[in-house]
C-alpha cells in the first residue's frame, strides 16, 4: 500500500494522539480509564480502516520500541503487562470501526456510534482473555474469568460508552470536510 505524505502525517498525528490519550488517565483496577480509545476510534473514522489500523500499529510499535508512550511506560517487555491486550486490540477495533463507517457513503451519528461500539466489543475480545492469560500464568495472580471480564472490561463499558458518543459526534462534523478537503488534493 503507497501512502501518500498527507496520510502519513495524518497517521502519526493519530497515532501521537493516542499516545497523549495514555496520559489523560483516571486510574481504577489494573487498567485505567484513559483517551486512548477516543483517538482510536477517531483515527478508524477518520482516516478509514487500514490507515485507522496503521496509526495504532505505528502507536504500539513506538512503545515496544521503548518510547514510554503507554500509561505504564513502553519497551518490549511491556508485552508482559496486563493490559498490552487492549493495545493489540486498538489496532484490530480501529480496522472494524473503519471498515463499518466505510461501508456508508455519508455515516450519521448512529451509524458512527454503532461502529465504535463494534470496535469496543473487539477491543475487549482481544483485551480481556489477555488480560486473564497474563494475570494467572504470567504475574502469579490468580482470577477467575468471569473477575477477568468485571476488572477489565464491565467497569470501563461506561466510559466507552461515553467515548463512542464524542467519536459519532465529532465525526459525523468531520469526516465530510475531510472527505471534501481529501478530493480536492
Amino acid at each position: 500500500m503507497k501512502i501518500k505524505t498527507r496520510n502519513m502525517i495524518l497517521v502519526s498525528f493519530f497515532a501521537a494522539l493516542t499516545a497523549v490519550g495514555a496520559f489523560i488517565k483516571i486510574p481504577i483496577g489494573p487498567a485505567p480509564i484513559t483517551l486512548q480509545f477516543l483517538f482510536t476510534a477517531l483515527a478508524a473514522v477518520l482516516l478509514g480502516p487500514k490507515l485507522g489500523a496503521l496509526s495504532q500499529l505505528l502507536y504500539v510499535a513506538i512503545g515496544l520500541m521503548g518510547v514510554p508512550v503507554f500509561t505504564a511506560g513502553g519497551g518490549p517487555a511491556y508485552i508482559f503487562k496486563p493490559t498490552f491486550g487492549y493495545l493489540i486490540g486498538y489496532i484490530v477495533g480501529a480496522y472494524v470501526i473503519g471498515l463499518i463507517v466505510s461501508k456508508y457513503k455519508e455515516p450519521k451519528a448512529l451509524q458512527i456510534f454503532m461502529a465504535c461500539l463494534a470496535g469496543v466489543a473487539v477491543i475487549y475480545a482481544i483485551g480481556v482473555p489477555y488480560l486473564y492469560l497474563i494475570l494467572n500464568y504470567v504475574s502469579g495472580v490468580q482470577m477467575s474469568f468471569s473477575k477477568a471480564v468485571t476488572i477489565g472490561c464491565i467497569v470501563f463499558i461506561p466510559g466507552d460508552i461515553i467515548k463512542s458518543i464524542l467519536t459519532a459526534l465529532i465525526g459525523v462534523k468531520l469526516l465530510p470536510a475531510l472527505k471534501k478537503q481529501q478530493a480536492a488534493a
